[in-house]
């Protein structure tokens, strides 16, 4: 009797730990959940291929593996993206290099940590029955925008490289129903549409386009969308910054490799995604993700310095002196 007694004892002690081994182990799995920063991401646009290395950095782990939680969302209203993270509201954002050059001189303290995308995407488009193939064509026709401030910009200087100005043409403001106001036949042609997207959509639905390319008709190259982050979490929080770079990089630099399985997670993670749109699309933003020396997010001074003085040169920018604040490439040199 003593002896199964003891026995039982003995069980009951090893029973004791294993448990308190067990309760342990699952704290310490619940401390890591706590411990990841949640930080918040606000994207531009709906999610779509260009978002889809975000997408990999998050559902691969490469976000945890940073100590981040990271809500990606899309704002109610893109338009104010820089504004919601100058005022703190997020942490970081996805804009436009005209944009957020146009928002520091209005005194909203945000810097482009990363370039997502390396060459103009907004193109002016028209209907190829239109018979309309260069920007001088577009004399006395209606042209649809979605409202940015840098369009009219963008699509004065193409005109200006052919002999006109904006004054010859008639601007309507659609929105960012671009696709269905062009071939509905409501404008002669639209600014603001993505020539890896928007086009597509349109050949999808049967309707050939013309599509002119901004850099290709007197407008500086520029990058079409940017990350953005403050200057305060710049300051304050450089290891979260740095962190979110590095796993920003690793997702793009998967994307980069196999654009198809990238566009697949996507399709996963968003049903809703249109893979006859994303898929012939992808392969030609892709090798638009990095520079000619495979570097995702790098940008350069020039680029900006270049941009800036355009801005200014069509009305738009009052001095080009703050361009080189207006960007940095510490944390993409910190993810390499």
């Amino acid at each position: 009797m003593k002896f199964f007694t003891k026995r039982a004892a003995i069980l009951l002690s090893l029973l004791f730990v294993v448990t308190m081994l067990a309760a342990a182990c699952g704290g310490d799995s619940e401390s890591e959940t706590q411990e990841l920063t949640q930080v918040s991401l606000a994207l531009d646009w709906f999610p779509w291929s260009n978002h889809s290395g975000l997408f990999i950095a998050q559902e691969r782990g490469y976000f945890a593996e940073q100590g981040l939680e990271v809500n990606i969302y899309v704002p109610g209203d893109p338009s104010t993206v820089l504004q919601t993270v100058g005022a703190g509201r997020d942490d970081f954002g996805i804009s436009y290099q005209p944009e957020l050059l146009l928002a520091r001189e209005q005194g909203i303290e945000v810097v482009s940590i990363m370039a997502m995308v390396q060459h103009p995407l907004n193109s002016v488009m028209a209907l190829k029955e239109s018979g309309i193939t260069e920007p001088k064509d577009l004399k006395g026709k209606m042209v649809g925008a979605p409202g940015l401030p840098s369009d009219e910009a963008l699509i004065d200087t193409m005109l200006r490289s052919q002999g006109l100005t904006i004054d010859d043409v008639e601007m309507i403001n659609v929105g960012f129903d671009l696709i269905p106001a062009l071939i509905s036949k409501n404008v002669d042609a639209i600014v603001g549409a993505y020539w890896v997207h928007e086009s597509i959509s349109a050949t999808n639905q049967g309707f050939e386009l013309n599509i002119m390319r901004m850099e290709e008709n007197g407008v500086p190259d520029f990058y079409e969308l940017v990350i953005v982050a403050s200057e305060d979490k710049i300051a304050n929080e450089p290891e979260i910054v740095q962190k979110f770079v590095r796993a920003v990089t690793r997702g793009y630099q998967d994307a980069i490799a196999d654009p198809l399985d990238a566009v697949a997670l996507l399709k996963s993670v968003k049903p809703e995604t249109d893979l006859a749109i994303e898929n012939p699309g992808v392969k030609l933003l892709a090798p638009l993700w990095a520079t000619d020396n495979g570097v995702f997010g790098w940008q350069e001074q020039s680029r900006w310095e270049e941009f800036a003085d355009w801005m200014v040169e069509s009305g738009r920018l009052s001095s080009a002196s703050s361009a080189a604040a207006a960007y940095t490439n510490s944390f993409v040199e910190g993810a390499r």
